[in-house]
């Protein structure tokens, strides 16, 4: 498909431009952040999540980073290491394996991909993206990781699915979009094994060039399972297509009437489809109604 190799292409410019940019020097510990986000317990959202239980805590000092590579990103280079309390006013590459990262605001996108290896990271209580304007890549990838309590504003796509091991929880995603792309709340490309999509909100409905808030179509995946989420906007908004294995799709709500086309698009003989529902919400992302089962359909 045409957008998929715009998207792959788009993926790779970047990717060749921030693997090509060596000559910065790595972090030491020193240069690791000392700010600490305030102490207590985790936060939780009363219902689905939104911008007041997701990202930065209210409260936390943010130090800022400089960028070290090509001043357009901040490399990670370390195994292990911990980023709380910074702000990156540009992209986050994570080269390195078991990178946590928290209670922190990312400007641009974060990338664990260096041509073709991928390294492991968390990213927790963190807001990523712009405060204005809109980046059509996505906000967060490529496989390994697990993002809780994630924010992510001003992209295109919210996360990437690119590969193994990915959990995405309590999470709230506001998309945009440029003109010509094709936005999506999470994207599978070459995805592999054990996607966990469970108790986020994806807003599709301030983007217009979109294609859907839950978009899974590749051949690669292998057993996923999304549930209790809280979507809107898209053109066919849940699309789940040509996976294997154990494929669950339960307890998610859709806004009823928010979508171009219909509200699903899917393999359903293959899916175990259950509890999912349309609503309505108020403008804190409250239900305020169920008008129905969210049947499948495709």
């Amino acid at each position: 498909m045409r957008w998929v190799r715009l998207l792959a292409a788009a993926s790779a410019v970047i990717l060749t431009f921030l693997a090509g940019c060596t000559s910065s020097p790595a972090e030491t510990p020193a240069d690791r952040p000392t700010a600490k986000a305030p102490t207590g317990a985790v936060r939780r959202c009363p219902g689905h999540p939104t911008p007041a239980c997701t990202g930065v805590p209210p409260g936390t000092k943010l130090t800022a980073k400089t960028l070290n590579d090509g001043g357009a990103a901040y490399r990670v280079r370390t195994p292990g290491t911990v980023l709380d309390g910074v702000h990156i006013a540009g992209d986050l590459v994570i080269d390195a394996d078991d990178v946590t990262v928290k209670n922190s605001q990312i400007d641009g996108l974060v990338i664990n991909a260096n041509g073709p290896r991928t390294y492991r990271f968390t990213i927790t209580d963190s807001t990523v993206g712009p405060a204005k304007g809109c980046q059509t890549l996505p906000g967060i990838g490529q496989d390994k990781y697990t993002a809780l309590r994630v924010h992510i504003r001003g992209h295109g796509d919210g996360f990437r699915a690119s590969g193994d091991n990915i959990v995405i929880r309590d999470s709230y995603v506001n998309l945009c979009s440029n003109p010509g792309d094709h936005s999506d709340g999470i994207q599978t490309y070459n995805t592999g094994k054990g996607l966990i999509i469970d108790h986020n909100t994806i807003d599709q409905r301030h983007a217009t060039d979109i294609t859907a808030p839950i978009f899974l179509v590749d051949k690669q995946i292998v057993d996923a399972t999304i549930t209790n989420n809280l979507v809107m906007g898209g053109t066919y908004s849940i699309q789940l297509r040509n996976g294997r294995g154990k494929l669950v799709m339960r307890g998610n709500k859709l806004v009823n009437k928010s979508w171009v086309y219909g509200p699903v698009d899917s393999q359903c003989k293959a899916i175990d489809w259950a509890d999912n529902s349309l609503v309505t919400i108020d403008d804190d992302y409250r239900v305020t109604s169920t008008v129905g089962p969210l049947n499948c359909v495709g």
